[in-house]
C-alpha cells in the first residue's frame, strides 16, 4: 500500500492567520473554560483544566508561536493527542475540517521550527500546519517528570 496521498487537517484561526493540526491528532473541540493556573517557567502555558475527570495542560497556541493576539469571547480549546498524553491549546475559532493532497504541503526548511510541519497551499490560502510533538514536546516531558 502507498503511502497516504491526502490528509485531513482541522483548520482554526490565530489573528489574522490560519493554522492547522492533523485530523488524527484531534481528540476533541471544546468552549473555551478559564484553565487554573500552575507554576510554569513557560509563558505560554495558560494552566490546566480538568476533562472528563482528567487533568489536561492548556497551552495559549498565539503566545507558543510569537504572536500577539487578544483571546476573542468564543476562543476554543483544542484538545490535541500526541503518543504519550493530550493537551488543550487556546485558538480563537475552528475554521474548518479540509483535504489536502500531500503535493499541496510543502515543508518550510528555513523556519527551522520543530513545531511546524509544513505550509499547505489551498487556493489563495497558505495555512501553516503544525506538528504537535514539536509544539510540545519539552514541556510534556517536564510534565511527565513532575507526574
Amino acid at each position: 500500500m502507498s503511502e497516504e496521498s491526502t490528509r485531513q487537517l482541522v483548520v482554526f484561526s490565530l489573528g489574522d492567520e490560519e493554522y492547522a493540526l492533523p485530523i488524527t491528532q484531534v481528540h476533541e473541540i471544546i468552549r473555551w473554560t478559564e484553565p487554573r493556573s500552575v507554576a510554569s517557567d513557560e509563558a505560554w502555558v495558560r494552566g490546566v483544566i480538568s476533562l472528563r475527570g482528567k487533568i489536561v495542560p492548556v497551552y495559549d497556541l498565539a503566545a507558543r508561536l510569537g504572536l500577539t493576539a487578544e483571546r476573542p469571547e468564543h476562543a476554543k480549546i483544542v484538545i490535541v493527542e500526541t503518543a504519550h498524553d493530550m493537551a488543550g491549546v487556546v485558538v480563537d475559532d475552528v475554521e474548518e475540517v479540509l483535504t489536502v493532497d500531500v503535493d499541496q504541503l510543502d515543508t518550510v526548511p528555513a523556519a527551522g521550527d520543530p513545531s511546524i510541519e509544513a505550509i499547505a497551499k489551498i487556493d489563495q490560502r497558505l495555512v501553516v500546519l503544525l506538528d504537535p510533538v514539536g509544539l510540545f514536546g519539552a514541556v510534556e516531558s517536564l510534565l511527565a517528570e513532575a507526574a
